[in-house]
């Protein structure tokens, strides 16, 4: 019984992406002319960058979506975090600690700068997040930086802030329109204060996801 299991699996996974390659053949070549709509409605968006656009007006709720999952993924990780775990860092080469010092204030200053230009060039929350996450983990491995196995009250705002930000203004605006349907007077600012939040959320989460699961019981 065991040894027929992976081969059901397998025919089960087989046989959906079967089920979902004829779903897409059977597709007319232009079901929904997205690029068209999204230039026509572009101006109204608050932003410059279609790709931005989409992801923080149009399609807000994926983004919400993304950003809780994210955070569920944390959780499912500090669970399973030994829980006498000190996260106490091991001193790294001098040479890599003072590199690691000299790179994440400029690795900062790129976050920053990625999440402004994501207005009106490629860039945004998610990128300038990975990189203040990428900082996180040189600190860690440089030995600047102890790991996340038990998150204060301050990191745990920082974690959910994007999420609770990005809550808050779809429940504020609501009483203008639909749920995430910006006012277009205000788009272009709400959508920087999400960024702004995402960004924050978005670096420590993934920081976190490396940190944390150093500690992860076997």
């Amino acid at each position: 019984m065991k040894r027929a299991l992976p081969v059901v699996i397998v025919a089960l996974a087989a046989l959906l992406g079967a089920a979902l390659a004829a779903a897409m053949l059977d597709l007319p070549p232009h079901a929904v002319r997205l690029p068209g709509a999204v230039a026509a409605n572009l101006a109204a968006s608050g932003v410059a960058h279609p790709i931005t656009a989409v992801l923080l007006n149009f399609r807000g709720y994926d983004t919400l979506l993304e950003i809780a999952v994210l955070l569920l993924a944390l959780f499912g990780v500090l669970a399973l975090v030994k829980p006498h775990a000190a996260g106490a860092a091991h001193p790294a080469h001098p040479l890599l600690q003072t590199l690691a010092r000299l790179l994440a204030p400029l690795m900062v200053l790129v976050a920053g700068y990625l999440l402004w230009i994501g207005a009106s060039a490629p860039g945004g929350a998610f990128q300038a997040g990975a990189v203040l996450a990428a900082a996180g983990v040189l600190l860690r491995l440089a030995g600047l930086l102890p790991t996340w196995a038990a998150p204060n009250l301050l990191l745990r705002v920082g974690l959910a802030l994007g999420l609770l930000v990005f809550v808050a203004v779809a429940a504020a605006v609501l009483g203008h329109a639909t749920l995430l349907t910006y006012p277009p007077a205000l788009a272009g600012g709400l959508i920087l204060v999400i960024e702004a939040s995402l960004t924050l959320s978005i670096g420590l989460i993934l920081a976190a996801l490396y940190l944390a699961s150093t500690e992860v019981r076997p």
